[in-house]
């Protein structure tokens, strides 16, 4: 049965929405919970029943969100740091974690280290587009200068990402670029076009927009980039929402009009509520490490351990091994 070790201290609001969260991922997922906290805090959280399902690791050490993400490799006794050495000590098959995430992917990084081949790790996250899907989109936010070679090697763990855990059965992957055209981008990207030329699934460049459009399956951009799409991404979305919310304040026929859109709106929401995707998995580990906002609800981490399970149970690390010798080979 899967392990996953669970950060219980390090979200925003304490360990009560992680314990809760576990235990609403234990009534529908057989697994293993070990949360790793203060025992003082986190077993009056936990109801009798569930008691004998979940284990604890005592630790007082919590990385708050203020500290640099350096230090989490000198404290040993953090809560990330001994439920990240869980996993390398074989203890746990992957860890969740709301806490710092600068910290997270220092230690996931450092102390399990990266899949052979892989230069550097990318975090994932899944954009909502108009056909219902989402598009894997990735690095946003694990480095911050890429080189060609690595974005060939996002968009090859994006591919596999989205085929294995997502269920595509052909991922298409493009290069995010400000044109279409082949000559479109920086030095950078047009070196990673030509490389990724004639890659299973490449599509070429895509823009802004086609990761909203069901145009392409995963997105691959250096993660300085990502992290500002998703970022502009989320203001946008708020923004939009905040007017809607204005508009009827002003108008007795918006109002009208809101009432029959209410279900549209709240389906609206759902698509592009964190909760609903529960965390951003860091791929090209060994292992498994999925980084949670640090304002997850029990709903986003419920939603986050199963992202860690199916993680795991698809054995996608050992698919990317295999897609990047294919790869290489081939370039060879």
């Amino acid at each position: 049965m899967v392990k996953i070790a669970i950060d219980a201290m390090g979200g925003d609001f304490g360990p009560e929405p992680i314990v809760k969260g576990c235990i609403q991922a234990l009534k529908k997922k057989k697994f293993i919970p070990i949360l790793v906290g203060k025992k003082s805090e986190i077993l009056p959280l936990l109801p009798k029943r569930y008691r004998d399902k979940i284990s604890i690791v005592e630790c007082d050490d919590v990385i708050s969100m203020s500290d640099a993400a350096t230090d989490a490799v000198k404290r040993k006794e953090s809560t990330i740091y001994k439920a990240i050495e869980l996993v390398k000590d074989g203890e746990a098959d992957g860890v969740v974690s709301a806490g710092h995430s600068g910290a997270t992917m220092t230690l996931a990084t450092l102390r399990l280290g990266r899949l052979k081949g892989i230069a550097r790790p990318a975090l994932i996250t899944f954009m909502p587009t108009r056909d219902g899907k989402r598009t894997t989109l990735l690095d946003v936010g694990a480095n911050v200068d890429s080189k060609p070679e690595h974005l060939v090697q996002f968009a090859i763990m994006g591919g596999c990402y989205s085929k294995y855990v997502m269920g595509v059965k052909n991922p298409r992957i493009g290069l995010l670029a400000n044109g279409e055209e082949k000559s479109k981008g920086n030095e950078v990207t047009k070196e990673a076009y030509k490389q990724l030329d004639g890659y299973d699934g490449f599509m070429g460049n895509v823009e802004g927009g086609d990761i909203f459009n069901g145009s392409c399956d995963v997105v691959t951009c250096d993660g300085f980039i990502g992290n500002l799409v998703l970022k502009t991404s989320e203001g946008v979305a708020s923004t939009i929402s905040g007017l809607i919310k204005d508009y009827i304040r002003k108008s007795p026929i918006a109002i009208t009009g809101a009432l029959l859109m209410r279900k549209v709106f709240k389906l609206l929401k759902k698509e592009i509520d964190y909760a609903e995707i529960g965390g951003a998995p860091l791929i090209g580990i060994k292992g498994c490490a999925i980084v949670s906002h640090g304002k997850s609800n029990a709903k986003a981490m419920e939603n986050a351990i199963y992202q860690a399970i199916k993680y795991i149970d698809t054995h996608v690390n050992e698919h990317i091994l295999e897609k990047l010798q294919e790869y290489n080979q081939k370039d060879n």
